[in-house]
């Protein structure tokens, strides 16, 4: 029998083996989100004000992340990430991962990390994004409002949605995940998806704001999801997104059931 005070020795000594890939991944998205247990990582810059629980909670929740953030998302959408990578990798769904629209790359650093958390060799990820801000308007996308708009739309937190192929490169090496199964994919959707040298998917995440991003990314990536893949829908929350979703699954006759993951994002698994 183990005696009391040998329990609390072994809490006190940290996770078990099996416990370190729940306890790595934990930590990290602590750290794209930049806050833990309620309070927000200390601002190292003076673009932001005194970090309280506030503004942990806000970040959370993926409304006003921190300013010097490695995601947008919430903690929700990080959680139903790990749980949809374990999930396939676990059941063998063939097929890499892709996000569609990355920003500074935090969604698809959590996958790269996940691979390694549950040790699947074999797998890519995939980050697809212009670096360059939206695409130009056209009428092909009426459902669209950005017309006469900039392309470098300001976000939440008062600074650009377009960030540079380097800076996103860059934090890929910091967490020391950035290397031959990492694979960028630069420009608009219309232009690289189409023909990107993707075989099969396991996760499809798309987090490209407007309608035209999102049917392209659908349009082009979509026949390539495995049966028991996942499809996340980042921005499900904004009507144009929503529209080009809905129009994609009308017309190709998919009836799986949206599952909502957070108060804007929402998924489904393929089932055939």
């Amino acid at each position: 029998m183990v005696s009391k005070e040998a329990k609390t020795v072994e809490r006190a000594a940290g996770p078990t083996a099996s416990d370190l890939p729940e306890a790595y991944l934990d930590l990290l998205k602590k750290c794209l989100l930049r806050f833990h247990d309620g309070a927000a990582f200390p601002y190292t810059t003076e673009s932001g004000g005194e970090s309280d629980q506030r503004l942990a909670y806000l970040a959370g929740k993926g409304i006003m992340p921190h300013v010097q953030a490695d995601t947008m998302v919430s903690r929700d959408r990080l959680d139903n990430i790990q749980q949809a990578t374990a999930t396939v990798i676990r059941e063998g769904v063939p097929g890499d991962f892709i996000e569609t629209g990355v920003w500074r790359g935090g969604s698809c650093i959590l996958m790269r990390a996940a691979l390694t958390a549950y040790g699947d060799k074999t797998r890519k990820v995939w980050v697809a994004d212009s670096f360059d801000g939206f695409p130009p308007p056209t009428d092909k996308y009426p459902s669209d409002p950005w017309k006469g708009q900039s392309q470098d739309i300001i976000g939440t937190m008062g600074v650009s949605l377009k960030v540079t192929f380097d800076e996103v490169k860059d934090r890929f090496d910091r967490y020391g995940l950035l290397d031959e199964r990492v694979e960028f994919l630069t420009g608009f959707f219309a232009n690289t998806l189409p023909n990107a040298p993707i075989e099969k998917l396991a996760i499809l995440r798309l987090d490209g704001d407007l309608y035209q991003s999102t049917y392209e990314a659908l349009e082009a990536l979509y026949p390539k999801l495995s049966v028991g893949g996942y499809c996340i829908i980042d921005d499900y929350f904004y009507t144009m997104c929503s529209k080009a979703v809905d129009d994609y699954r009308r017309e190709h006759g998919i009836d799986e059931p949206i599952e909502a993951v957070d108060w804007t994002c929402v998924q489904w698994r393929k089932t055939k």
